[in-house]
């Protein structure tokens, strides 16, 4: 059973830096292709920015050279590294991997 859990989001100011992470079981994070996405309220949900097992990136055009996205395989676990942020940014944050659910997602606040 496929298990992705993801955390450190919380409230930041404009401008500020925010890691969030994403720990995977039941599969390794170097299996498929994954991915950050995120919702806003209202809003239809995007995604933000994608690592492939080559490790080739890809990011939205609003969030490039702001954010990395980044696996460390001994830990399990796919980063986002967010800098720069500004309130656009704020959403839910869901990590995914080709066949795993949406899960609980970890809700990024940016606001002064």
């Amino acid at each position: 059973q496929v298990q992705l859990v993801e955390s450190g989001g919380g409230l930041v100011q404009p401008g500020g830096s925010l890691r969030l992470s994403c720990t995977a079981s039941g599969s390794s994070v170097r299996a498929y292709a994954m991915g950050w996405h995120r919702q806003a309220p209202g809003k239809q949900r995007e995604l933000v920015a994608a690592i492939a097992p080559t490790g080739r990136t890809h990011y939205t055009d609003s969030v490039k050279g702001r954010f990395t996205i980044s696996i460390d395989n001994s830990k399990n676990t796919m980063y986002l590294q967010m800098n720069s942020l500004n309130p656009d940014d704020t959403g839910v944050y869901y990590c995914k991997q080709r066949l795993t659910t949406w899960g609980q997602g970890t809700q990024v606040t940016v606001a002064s």
